[in-house]
């Protein structure tokens, strides 16, 4: 089972900050402007696996971690958390543009947070897609707990906020703004406007495979799986020129689904 980036937060990253990069990187920083976890659609992702061969790679030095990512997997962004803390170096995390979901969680990693004043970190509980009566949901939710649980315990111990306030927040799918997240304990301090830009071909980027990722949750919020949503949505798709299933994503044209995404919309 996969724990997922809600449909909502992904449309949000897209509309109000995708594309949003840092100035300058040095050669001690890992970005994370993807999706957290392997991403079917653009063949990207950030992964545990990744991550760990980006630190192999700086080797024992302090490391910046640059975040703009709507979140996606849980379970791997617990794992890339773990990882981060495992570092023997001092760790600064950049919130650029929004911290939502997973991306929370590995934000949470840093021994200095920093985010920027038009930014967002968000936080919610552990949200899947299942399907059963009543009696595998009720065995659904109580698998859950214990994750929700292990969220408010890592969110409450970076913060130092009571953890019923947290689990209100998670309840309440809270988006922090900077100075908000500065204020609860969630970042440490504001990051400097001049130190971001935005690169408009990364938002088109961005917001073109943000579509297909968000359209394809609310396929299998509708009841289909997620092979089922994949393969329909490729078969929409279906225009001149474009990516391979087995590569989707680089270069894809995705106009031919402009009128299912309303639809779902609607």
């Amino acid at each position: 089972m996969s724990a997922l980036t809600k449909p909502a937060v992904f449309d949000r990253w897209a509309d109000d900050v995708a594309g949003i990069r840092a100035l300058e990187a040095g050669d001690n920083v890992i970005t994370m402007f993807e999706v957290i976890g392997e991403d079917y659609w653009s063949g990207g992702g950030i992964t545990a696996k990744k991550v760990a061969a980006q630190l192999r790679a700086i080797g024992p030095k302090p490391i910046e971690v640059q975040i703009n990512s709507p979140g996606g997997d849980m379970f791997e962004g617990i794992a890339i958390y773990n990882i981060l803390r495992e570092h023997p170096q001092p760790i600064t995390v950049k919130v650029m543009g929004m911290a939502a979901s997973a991306a929370s969680i590995i934000a949470m990693a840093g021994d200095n947070i920093e985010i920027g004043a038009a930014s967002f970190l968000m936080i919610h509980n552990c949200w899947v897609m299942a399907v059963g009566n009543r009696h595998d949901m009720r065995e659904t939710a109580e698998w859950l707990e214990p994750f929700d649980q292990a969220m408010v315990d890592l969110y409450a111990s970076r913060s130092g906020r009571d953890g019923k306030e947290i689990a209100k927040w998670m309840d309440a799918e809270t988006f922090m703004s900077g100075s908000q997240a500065i204020e609860r304990g969630f970042a440490d301090a504001m990051l400097s406007s001049d130190a971001m830009t935005v690169d408009e071909d990364a938002k088109a980027r961005d917001q073109s495979v943000n579509e297909i990722r968000a359209t394809e949750l609310s396929l299998v919020q509708a009841g289909l799986s997620r092979s089922d949503a994949r393969a329909r949505l490729n078969k929409i798709k279906g225009t001149p020129g474009a990516a391979s299933e087995a590569t989707p994503g680089a270069g894809d044209d995705w106009s031919g689904l402009s009128g299912l995404i309303s639809t779902l919309r609607s």
